[in-house]
């Protein structure tokens, strides 16, 4: 748990509100209209001042008591998921995934595929051809966007009809996270990625706001909504940025020594090392908070830190995040990653 050195504390009650909010909020890449309006309306809440990009993600500003050292902080809200790629003859969908969508684990998932003329249409992702006492083969095939399919909740059996429910290729599908909280405290959902981070971010402010306490440097905060797919994390900061802190999910596997109890501070990924005096900086301050942080590296990974570096950005970079299981899949995090990795962040903005 966050130790009672941390200068802030955490509610965890807004915090999972906020969370569970999110995670309902349907965003996958290339339609995060409705998680970015969420979000714009909390930190109106929290009277921080915000604006949209031109690409439509969000950039929170807080004026801070100087402007020698800007920072930045940054957490993605976009999301896997899908996009209609053909509408097939039998009146069900083919996908092609947002990313890093990892099939098997969709399967069976109920979703929603969003019209053009903003209507949602239930279905579920099945496998082709799947009823096991009709295909011998339904257990053993592979799972992949050809053999996938979305059977749509409806009266279709054709192309023809199906279009005429409005559906069409380039529609926008949506996973349902199944969102559970636990007595335990674990947090179990699709889509952590990143929406635990925004949640921590969120919290972090509204414990600053709640003290009456403000930031010590000028921060921008960024709301990407192209991360999944690898350019979301440099457009809306400013040129002047001297230090940005990225939040994404911390993975958690054989290897790894962060866990879903803990933030981890991750040192290096797949493109690369991040800033070793940021990292630093910030071990410094979680062992002053009393927060027990992991260090790991991730062999498979890469982050808004890493697009902003690749775009030109000057600033140096550091990556932090709670531990997340199985990501890509159907994730779980818990309480205490949650908040204390917010109380880092609630540190990182005074110090």
């Amino acid at each position: 748990m966050t130790s009672s050195m941390a200068r802030f504390e955490i509610s965890k009650d807004y915090m999972l509100r906020v969370l569970t909010d999110l995670l309902n909020t349907p965003s996958p890449t290339g339609y995060t209209e409705w998680a970015v309006s969420f979000v714009e309306q909390e930190l109106d809440s929290l009277g921080i001042k915000c604006y949209r990009t031109n690409k439509g993600a969000l950039v929170a500003y807080m004026e801070g008591i100087e402007s020698s050292v800007p920072r930045g902080l940054s957490a993605h809200l976009d999301t896997l998921g899908a996009m209609v790629k053909e509408v097939k003859k039998n009146g069900r969908l083919k996908l092609t995934a947002l990313n890093g969508l990892n099939w098997p684990t969709v399967e069976s998932e109920g979703c929603m595929i969003h019209t053009r003329d903003d209507r949602s249409i239930r279905g579920s992702l099945v496998f082709e051809n799947g009823a096991s006492h009709v295909n011998k083969e339904a257990t053993k095939g592979p799972r992949n966007a050809e053999t996938m399919e979305v059977r749509i909740d409806e009266r279709t059996t054709n192309d023809e009809q199906t279009r005429m429910l409005g559906i069409d290729v380039g529609d926008f599908v949506t996973f349902d996270p199944r969102v559970e909280v636990s007595q335990a405290g674990f947090v179990r959902s699709r889509f952590l990625d990143d929406k635990a981070c925004v949640a921590c971010i969120l919290a972090a402010l509204q414990a600053l706001t709640t003290a009456g306490v403000t930031a010590s440097q000028r921060t921008h905060i960024l709301f990407s909504n192209y991360e999944e797919v690898g350019h979301g994390g440099y457009a809306g900061l400013p040129e002047d940025l001297q230090e940005l802190v990225v939040l994404d999910m911390a993975c958690v596997g054989q290897g790894q020594q962060g866990d879903e109890y803990h933030c981890s501070l991750c040192l290096k990924d797949s493109s690369g090392p991040y800033s070793k005096d940021l990292s630093d900086s910030l071990r410094v301050l979680a062992e002053r908070a009393g927060i027990d942080i992991k260090n790991d590296v991730y062999p498979y990974y890469s982050s808004d830190g890493s697009v902003y570096w690749r775009a030109g950005g000057q600033a140096k970079v550091a990556l932090i995040g709670p531990g997340v299981d199985t990501s890509h899949g159907y994730e779980r995090t818990h309480v205490d990653a949650l908040l204390d990795t917010a109380s880092l962040v609630s540190e990182y903005l005074i110090s």
